[in-house]
């Protein structure tokens, strides 16, 4: 058996595309925690961001099937909830590529508040600060609808936790 390095399986796995946003990876979003290898094989700890997440069963068989190709064997994947995601582990890269996809990121997971009007908001397409929450769910649970009020144009928020 080969015998892969821990940062060779986090590389295969870095191009598997968060399913709700496929603009980011597990990886860039803080979801894949770590590998570990033992006797029966790999095992990779993910950390789900929401807990009943319904992309989770895909992202799992994402991974079996990309380390399938790349001829891992014996891999498994362990959910692990705690500690509970949160959006303070995702990259700075991936809130740049929410930002350009046209979902403004997270300030920091501190900011509980954020969903209830008390923090500003700006929009990712003309970045004003003149934003307003029309809704505190957006097309997933982890969003909240937003509209600016510059350019009139709606937004998705992925909120802190």
């Amino acid at each position: 058996m080969h015998v892969h390095s821990k940062d060779d399986i986090f590389r295969m796995l870095s191009v598997i595309p968060d399913p709700e946003i496929p603009v980011v990876n597990i990886y860039e979003m803080g979801m894949l925690r770590d590998v570990v290898l033992d006797d029966t094989g790999y095992e990779v700890i993910l950390t789900p961001t929401y807990t009943g997440c319904p992309a989770m069963g895909m992202i799992e068989a994402d991974i079996l099937a990309t380390l399938a190709h790349n001829g891992v064997k014996g891999a498994r994947v362990k959910m692990v909830m705690d500690p509970a995601w949160t959006t303070d582990w995702m990259s700075g890269v991936a809130k740049d590529k929410l930002r350009t996809y046209g979902i403004a990121p997270p300030l920091h997971s501190s900011c509980n508040n954020d969903v209830f009007g008390h923090n500003i908001i700006k929009c990712p397409r003309c970045q004003s600060d003149d934003t307003v929450m029309l809704s505190r769910f957006g097309a997933t649970a982890c969003k909240a609808l937003y509209q600016c009020n510059d350019c009139k144009e709606p937004f998705e928020y992925f909120k802190c936790h």
